[in-house]
């Protein structure tokens, strides 16, 4: 099956869908996925959720864009998508691991209608410094650009110019 073919199985869901409260909580919960998310101290708690929520939709509401909760086969699978960071396109991807094989496909799908519905002429990545596998960023085209600091943690920051 071609990943166009796939790309249907996806459907973007707001974050603020109150059926999806309880797998995000136990998604940004779990050791094997809380280990890539350096920004977060302790556990994601139901008042993490809605202050998550909140500025997640703030995002929406000033910029015009923001992350999604993905579905894939009606199973919620992760949240990501674009955000505005430092006034630039920054692409976030946060997936249960029975999904993790999706990223590629959940990106090409985040990047369609970013094109379709904005006018973006690069996209960046962040990456924890600890997090040594970039070699799907590389393949996709981004170039390394340096390091960032965020509230004292590393992160290797890549773009990906789309024009």
């Amino acid at each position: 099956m071609t990943d166009e073919n796939l790309t249907h199985r996806i459907r973007f869901v707001s974050l603020s869908e109150g059926s999806l409260e309880g797998a995000l909580i136990d998604l940004m919960n779990m050791p094997e996925v809380h280990r890539y998310l350096p920004l977060m101290t302790g556990p994601f708690t139901q008042a993490d959720y809605r202050d998550f929520v909140t500025a997640k939709q703030a995002m929406w509401n000033q910029v015009g864009y923001g992350p999604h909760a993905f579905v894939i086969d009606g199973q919620f699978a992760g949240w990501g998508g674009l955000q505005p960071e430092n006034g630039e396109a920054d692409f976030a991807l946060v997936l249960h691991p029975d999904f993790w094989g999706w990223g590629k496909r959940l990106f090409k799908a985040v990047v369609a209608q970013a094109v379709q519905d904005n006018v973006f002429t690069s996209l960046t990545v962040l990456l924890p410094i600890e997090r040594h596998n970039k070699n799907a960023l590389v393949r996709f085209g981004f170039k390394e650009e340096g390091k960032v600091d965020i509230t004292g943690k590393s992160f290797v920051k890549y773009r990906l110019y789309l024009s």
